[in-house]
């Protein structure tokens, strides 16, 4: 009796345990555009597992929504406080300052100096506000011109035309060929910004666009119209697929792997889809020539430091989360590197192989940038972003002139 009562008290002990542990785990949730179409995919499935493995204690849900759906989802989130994550992808500056400014995400800055030796300052400037930290910057991108050149051979020309009026000459050959020159979605905004942004600052120079997104300076600049007029002038010349308008990103991607056309602008986060194609021997990474060669130059370009974690306020495990945002950005920043999907924040493995050469050629064109400014759709704040957008989409259809974008959004935004 006293034995089976000692075997009895020792299964209750032993139960008592297991019920501790299991009060003990923590689940975080996370949120990220890392769909199974997402260039970093792999890279957040990799990264939560290695989290987990040297975190046993921690359990993270990862749920994932897609680039335009997710900056709806996100934004409806934060406006009402109500079934928010623990950790969520972001892009900096003002798409991530608005959130701070309403109280939803967390001061890094007791968590930033334990990591501080790996993540540059330099790189955390897109997410400090007010000299504090409240993100976790993982990678950098750049708008990119991806040139397939057995396209552009077959057109007579030898390499990427490296002035505004050899593009245009190019263009005219390419069509002569019976090649599409450009492949946009028409239907996603924020890739027609992909082909204004970087026409704006070759026209108007990095310092001057980013003062305009301040607030400092108007968009009613000569400049800006000279852009959107160059910009309306591909679309009437149908320099751009015919069917853009009813495409997406990534059948536009998939059309330029395929060969359909000779150009794709989009962000470098394209370089592991692409460099992983059959197509990679023939592509080339370049970027857009310069409009003004009074006020830009060549390496003038659009992007920078932006791919981020963050952490809500409300989150019930800020410690854990804060160390979760960090070591899963710290892992994201190597794996986006390696596989070609971005350049990193974090200091990066010097004896990493990366995945394919367009890699290293965007990161050489980082290293000769004279200016970087960030994504027009992110520097800005969400409602600006929208209306900048908006009148994008309207110039693209036709439906406003150059001179009615720039008085627009002088009136709307300035």
């Amino acid at each position: 009796m006293k034995k089976l009562l000692g075997i009895l008290l020792t299964v209750v002990m032993l139960l008592s345990m297991v019920s501790a542990v299991a009060e003990e785990q923590i689940t975080l949730t996370l949120w990220s555009i890392a769909t199974e179409s997402d260039s970093s995919h792999q890279s957040f499935i990799d990264a939560i597992a290695a989290f987990e493995a040297a975190n046993p204690g921690i359990k993270i849900v990862h749920d994932t929504t897609a680039n335009e759906a997710y900056k709806t989802k996100i934004k409806a989130a934060m406006s009402s406080g109500e079934g928010l994550p623990d950790i969520f992808f972001t892009w900096g500056m003002g798409f991530l300052g608005e959130f701070v400014d309403a109280g939803r995400v967390l001061n890094l800055d007791a968590y930033y100096p334990t990591y501080a030796a790996e993540l540059p300052e330099v790189m955390t400037g897109n997410s400090t506000y007010n000299g504090s930290h409240y993100g976790v910057p993982y990678s950098m991108s750049i708008v990119a011109l991806y040139a397939n050149m057995d396209l552009l051979k077959k057109a007579g020309w030898e390499d990427i035309p490296a002035t505004y009026e050899d593009m245009i000459k190019c263009c005219e050959d390419l069509k002569a060929a019976g090649i599409i020159p450009f492949g946009v979605s028409g239907k996603e905004l924020w890739c027609l910004s992909e082909y204004v942004e970087p026409l704006v600052i070759k026209s108007i120079g990095g310092a001057k666009l980013r003062d305009i997104y301040n607030g400092v300076a108007t968009w009613n600049d000569p400049g800006v119209v000279k852009a959107i007029a160059a910009f309306q002038d591909m679309v009437t010349k149908e320099y751009f697929d015919p069917s853009a308008i009813a495409l997406g990103n990534d059948e536009v991607k998939n059309n330029f792997i395929a060969g359909k056309y000779a150009f794709y602008q989009n962000g470098s986060w394209n370089n592991g889809d692409i460099g992983k194609a059959e197509i990679a021997p023939s592509v080339k990474v370049g970027t857009f020539p310069v409009l003004d060669p009074d006020n830009a130059t060549l390496m003038q370009m659009i992007g920078g430091p932006n791919n981020t974690l963050a952490v809500t306020a409300t989150t019930q495990y800020p410690d854990e989360a804060a160390k979760a945002a960090f070591e899963l950005g710290k892992f994201l920043s190597n794996a986006d590197y390696v596989s070609g999907a971005n350049l990193p924040c974090w200091a990066a493995d010097p004896n990493a192989e990366v995945a394919n050469d367009l890699i290293p050629a965007v990161a050489n064109m980082v290293a000769q940038a004279d200016d970087m400014v960030l994504f027009g759709d992110n520097f800005l704040s969400a409602d600006a972003a929208n209306t900048y957008l908006d009148y994008i989409g309207q110039a693209f259809a036709g439906d406003i002139t150059a001179e009615e974008f720039a008085e627009g959004l002088a009136s709307e935004l300035n």
